[in-house]
């Protein structure tokens, strides 16, 4: 993706003690400031979007070429799937391999007064060779009377596509008049796109202006996600028809089209994100616009990545690239050039305006005749050639690997109180050390050595370089990151009395590992080196020595819950149980004293279900306070709910058709009386 890196401040607010005298100055200036760095915002997310993120691998065109052949896998594949499928496979440059029975398929599905069936039959048919269907007057004189602004934009483009794709001769300056009425009328997306593909059918004698405006209009509709992919709200098959749609009118008439380059990128993005297609016309628009956007005289997306891992080393110094379009098809005829390559780390130039060469299909360079260092660099490639290419500036990150090899190991036993010389005895890598070292109160254990690099002799810093000690009785593992010193060496000292807290001071024989680890390096090294008895005082050795492997199921958690609290007296629950039910022993008192008024309720079947059935769920929740669980309670409530909901639907339209009656004999009689 290419970067812009801005060094310094291009713009400076400054502001002087007579400006502040007029503070309308200083707004306006900061509005300057303000609006000079949006833009400059603007411009840097652009260009960091000029690199496509999606595109067609040679395994999703295998996949979009699967989606494609599945109606023909169905024995009822009607005339519009086999549309989809054939000219989509076209699209793709899939050759059909029976294209006889297909055609004969055309002959027998085409309905001659359908304007869709025979839309279908003819652009079919054009993607086949030498499948010529014939075609009454009675159907020709159909498909012109298609061509009026009665008719909807779907119908006028079928009507259009039809007569092209039989060869038949049509009035094209009428047909844009009626298809230019017609769209104000229809002013959606989706019309605008079969207006865009209807255009591309007709006599380049024509005015389509009118109609090619329409494409600047769309741009304008599509939705920006997030600076990355751009599309319609109506989804992913009308975005892509509308790439295709776009680039075919546009070769027709010869102008190219009102879309900017990173626009196209984030179409581009959109479209071809998605990997798996729901139905035959979704994957039929993504092999249109795959095609549209590799073959046409504009916009040339160009795709470069490197043919297996973006990494070289001294027995792999070829750095290949493959630089396609969107279907991952070479593009040979490109120039490919490395602008520079920097060292990710320094950010010193290493290389730069070197041409890569042409093998095959793939473009390669010879990084390592440069010799750098191992570690990551920042490539910066062009691809040149042809004026269409766009996204034609990107960068790559690639890793120089090497191999390490460790120099100069010493083990050393130094005397504390310096009284002995130290002993020294020297290692060589693979080999381990002969006989043991030992570390006590009064000498300790140290190691030194150094790391290079095999095929240049260069000093490494890796990112991994630990020392590990190993309790071959107990299995505690104790780890140490060995730091170089100013010279590049590392050194490891182990001094027992510092050190207790991380051995628990557990005595006993060790063994020490040399641990090397590294992205860059080929050969990551576990080395054991030696063996180390370490001794602690008697006393501060533990009561119990506990393995302390990484690998041992831990002790189980004994878990106390909280002793529930005390519940209160029996008398106070049932004094207040009793206060909450007196409101409904006051409502049957009063129901009793003034007289209540159920002249209304019905004892019709379905009235007395739903009564008893909200009876039920009222006595199912005090059953399930006392005796059972959740999901017991949500399978009863389930029946009694749905028996309720049924019941009370029933009696509910019982007494909306006798309210409605009663209404209209009320209306009646009042009618009759009136006369």
């Amino acid at each position: 993706m290419s970067r812009v890196k801005v060094y310094e401040p291009v713009w400076w607010l400054r502001v002087s003690d007579r400006d502040l005298e007029d503070p309308r100055s200083v707004i306006e200036a900061s509005h300057c400031f303000l609006s000079h760095f949006i833009l400059a915002l603007i411009f840097i997310v652009s260009i960091q979007a000029l690199t496509p993120s999606h595109y067609l691998t040679k395994y999703d065109v295998q996949r979009l070429q699967t989606s494609l052949e599945d109606p023909f896998r169905s024995p009822s594949i009607n005339l519009e799937e086999s549309y989809y499928s054939i000219v989509g496979l076209n699209k793709l440059g899939v050759k059909i391999t029976d294209e006889k029975a297909v055609c004969d398929f055309l002959r027998s599905k085409v309905d001659p007064n359908s304007v869709d069936s025979l839309f279908y039959a003819a652009q079919t048919s054009q993607a086949l060779s030498g499948c010529e269907i014939a075609i009454s007057n009675e159907t020709r004189e159909l498909l012109l009377a298609s061509i009026s602004e009665d008719s909807s934009v779907t119908q006028i483009y079928h009507a259009v596509g039809a007569l092209s794709g039989f060869g038949l001769p049509l009035a094209s300056q009428e047909a844009l008049s009626a298809l230019t009425a017609r769209l104000s009328k229809e002013e959606n997306v989706l019309a605008t796109i079969q207006a865009l593909q209807t255009a591309s059918y007709l006599s380049q004698q024509a005015d389509l202006r009118g109609i090619v405006e329409e494409i600047e209009d769309l741009v304008a509709r599509l939705d920006d996600l997030g600076g990355v992919y751009l599309q319609f709200e109506e989804g992913l098959e009308t975005t892509a028809l509308f790439v295709a749609a776009t680039y075919r009118l546009s070769d027709h008439v010869g102008t190219e089209p009102a879309i900017k380059e990173d626009q196209v990128i984030q179409l581009v993005n959109a479209i071809f994100s998605k990997k798996n297609f729901e139905s035959p016309s979704e994957a039929f628009s993504v092999a249109c616009a795959a095609a549209a956007l590799s073959q046409n005289r504009y916009h040339l997306p160009v795709i470069v990545v490197p043919d297996g891992p973006a990494a070289v080393s001294h027995p792999q110094p070829i750095l290949r690239l493959q630089v396609t379009n969107i279907m991952s098809q070479p593009l040979t005829q490109a120039s490919v050039s490395l602008d520079h390559a920097k060292s990710a780390a320094t950010k010193a130039t290493v290389l730069h305006q070197t041409a890569f060469a042409l093998s095959r299909d793939v473009f390669e360079l010879d990084f390592m005749n440069v010799k750098p260092a191992s570690g990551y660099y920042d490539f910066a490639v062009s691809v040149d050639g042809d004026s269409r290419f766009i996204a034609n500036k990107v960068e790559l990150k690639v890793k120089v690997s090497t191999e390490v090899g460790i120099a100069n190991v010493d083990l050393f036993t130094v005397d504390k109180d310096q009284s002995i010389a130290p002993k020294t005895t020297r290692v060589t890598y693979p080999a381990k050390a002969k006989g043991s070292f030992t570390a006590d109160s009064h000498q300790n254990f140290a190691l030194s050595f150094q790391l290079v690099d095999v095929n240049t002799g260069a000093e490494l810093i890796p990112h991994q370089t630990f020392v590990r000690l190993h309790n071959q009785k107990t299995g505690q593992e104790v780890v140490f990151v060995a730091e170089p010193d100013s010279k590049n060496i590392y050194k490891f000292e182990l001094d027992t009395s510092e050190r207790k807290t991380e051995f628990d001071s557990a005595s006993g024989t060790y063994t020490l590992y040399l641990i090397i680890g590294d992205a860059t390096l080929e050969n990551p090294i576990l080395w054991n080196v030696a063996d180390v008895v370490i001794k602690f005082p008697e006393e501060d050795a533990p009561s119990a020595i506990q393995s302390k492997s990484l690998f041992v199921p831990k002790p189980e958690i004994q878990h106390l819950f909280r002793e529930p609290e005390k519940r209160p007296p029996t008398v106070v629950s049932n004094t207040f149980t009793a206060m909450i039910l007196s409101p409904l022993l006051l409502l049957f008192i009063l129901w009793i004293k003034i007289g209540a008024n159920i002249s209304n309720f019905s004892f019709a079947p379905s009235t007395l279900i739903f009564h008893l059935g909200h009876a039920a769920m009222l006595g199912l929740m005090y059953v399930y306070w006392t005796q059972l669980n959740m999901f017991q309670t949500l399978k009863y409530l389930a029946i009694l709910g749905s028996i309720t909901f049924l019941a009370g639907n029933r009696m509910l339209a019982h007494k909306a058709v006798k309210r409605i009656a009663a209404e209209q004999s009320s209306r009646l009689a009042k009618y009759r009386t009136l006369r």
